[in-house]
């Protein structure tokens, strides 16, 4: 997880400090969240309202409404051969990447250091699927 603070609208900036001290805590949310549930669960409520918040918005592309949903897709943004960005959704899908946009330098050092670890994770989700 990437947050793109530099792309909140309306813009915030932080101190170098907490950028580094938010953007920790919300790539740790989710571990957060299983601590505080004393490792009875996770975040399940919040996924389940991302997964129907996408399925509606595809519903409505589909139904002739423009729409941009962020999604994991293939993709040539990164050296990465699938990654997250905006997209606009439309009848036929994926009609345009909107690709990240400009980043801090901050965060396009996050990126470009999650690129390998991104790579594996994705040989091994197309090995799987290719089973």
């Amino acid at each position: 997880i990437i947050p793109l603070i530099s792309r909140c609208n309306p813009s915030v900036t932080f101190p170098n400090d907490k950028l580094d001290a938010l953007t920790k805590r919300i790539q740790d949310a989710g571990t957060e969240v299983v601590k505080a549930k004393a490792g009875t669960g996770s975040a399940t409520l919040s996924m389940a309202f991302a997964g129907a918040r996408f399925a509606i918005s595809l519903l409505e592309a589909i139904n002739g409404k423009e729409v941009v949903e962020c999604a994991f897709v293939k993709s040539d943004v990164t050296e990465a051969t699938y990654f997250s960005t905006p997209l606009v959704l439309g009848k036929n899908g994926v009609e345009k990447n909107l690709g990240l946009g400009k980043l801090s330098d901050f965060e396009q050092n996050l990126v470009k250091s999650a690129i390998a670890e991104l790579q594996s994770s994705i040989k091994k989700g197309e090995s799987f699927a290719n089973k």
